[in-house]
C-alpha cells in the first residue's frame, strides 16, 4: 500500500495519492461489513495519509479577461464565454458546463441563471455582469443554430458540449498561450478568486454563502450557513467583489 501511494504521488499528485488511500480505507470497511475481511486488518492503517495543503492559487480580474480574449481570438468561442461566465458567477466548472438556456433569465441588460449545484445540491443564483452577458450573446449569435432549452450552452470547436476533459484540455491550451507552460492555476481557482475579492470588499459570510451556494467557515471551525437564494444578497456579493477588486488592485500597485 505504501508503494502504491508513493507511485500515485509521483506519477499524478499528492492530492490523488491521499484520495486513493482514503477510498481504499472506505472500501475495506465495506468489505469487512460483508465478511470478506477483518476490519482491523487493513494494511493501509500503518501508513500516514496526510491531506495535501489546500490550494491557495487565485486569479485577478485582468488575467481572466486576458484568458477570455485569447480564447475568443483563437477560435475557442465557447470557452471564452464559459470563462467570462465562470468568473462572474463563481460557479464550479462542472456547474458552468451544465448551464442551459432554460435556466437563464434576462434582468435588463444583464442575465442570471438559477441552478442547483452538482456538488452540494444547493440552489444558486448565478448573476452575470454587462461584459459577461455581452460575450455570451456574441457566442450564441455565432453558434449558427438554436439550442434546445435543456441543452448545455457551452460547446467546443466541434460544437460538442464541453466535458470535464475537453474543457480542461482547451483551457490549458489557452492558459499556456497567455501565461506560459509554467502556469498551473486552473479554471476551478476562479471560485476562490471571487471569494477573495468579495471578502476584501467587506462581504459577510451570509452574503458570500448566498453567492457561492455552499458551506462557509466564519471562524476556524466549520459554520454552516443556510440562506435562501435572494437576488439582493447575490448582487450585494457582486458589489463587494467590485469593491474588493479595486482594493486588491491598489494594494498590488503600492
Amino acid at each position: 500500500m505504501s508503494a502504491i501511494r508513493s507511485e500515485v504521488e509521483t506519477s499524478v499528485s499528492l492530492r490523488e495519492a491521499h484520495r486513493v488511500l482514503k477510498i481504499w480505507r472506505a472500501l475495506w470497511k465495506v468489505m469487512a461489513a460483508m465478511g470478506y475481511c477483518s476490519k482491523d486488518a487493513d494494511p493501509s492503517l500503518g501508513i500516514r495519509n496526510s491531506a495535501p495543503p489546500p490550494r491557495q492559487a487565485a486569479w485577478r480580474e485582468g488575467e481572466a479577461v486576458r484568458l477570455a480574449k485569447a480564447a475568443w481570438r483563437s477560435g475557442y468561442h465557447g470557452l471564452a464565454a464559459l470563462i467570462a461566465i465562470a468568473w462572474d458567477t463563481q460557479l464550479a466548472p462542472v456547474d458552468v458546463r451544465g448551464l442551459t438556456g432554460a435556466q437563464s433569465a434576462r434582468n435588463g441588460r444583464t442575465m442570471s441563471f438559477r441552478v442547483e449545484r452538482a456538488k452540494t445540491g444547493r440552489a444558486a443564483l448565478a448573476t452575470l455582469g454587462l461584459r459577461a452577458t455581452a460575450i455570451l450573446d456574441a457566442y450564441m449569435a455565432l453558434l449558427g443554430f438554436e439550442l434546445h432549452g435543456d441543452a448545455p450552452i457551452f460547446r467546443n470547436r466541434s460544437c460538442i458540449s464541453y466535458s470535464k476533459d475537453t474543457l480542461g484540455d482547451d483551457f490549458r491550451v489557452v492558459r499556456v498561450a497567455v501565461f506560459g507552460i509554467q502556469e498551473r492555476r486552473t479554471l476551478a481557482d476562479f471560485r476562490r478568486s471571487g471569494a477573495l475579492e468579495a471578502i476584501a470588499g467587506g462581504a459577510d459570510a451570509e452574503t458570500l454563502s448566498a453567492k457561492m451556494a455552499n458551506t462557509l467557515s466564519a471562524s476556524n471551525n466549520l459554520h454552516r450557513t443556510y440562506v435562501p437564494v435572494e437576488i439582493s444578497k447575490v448582487r450585494a456579493a457582486d458589489a463587494a467583489r467590485r469593491a474588493g477588486r479595486t482594493k486588491l488592485r491598489n494594494e498590488k500597485r503600492s
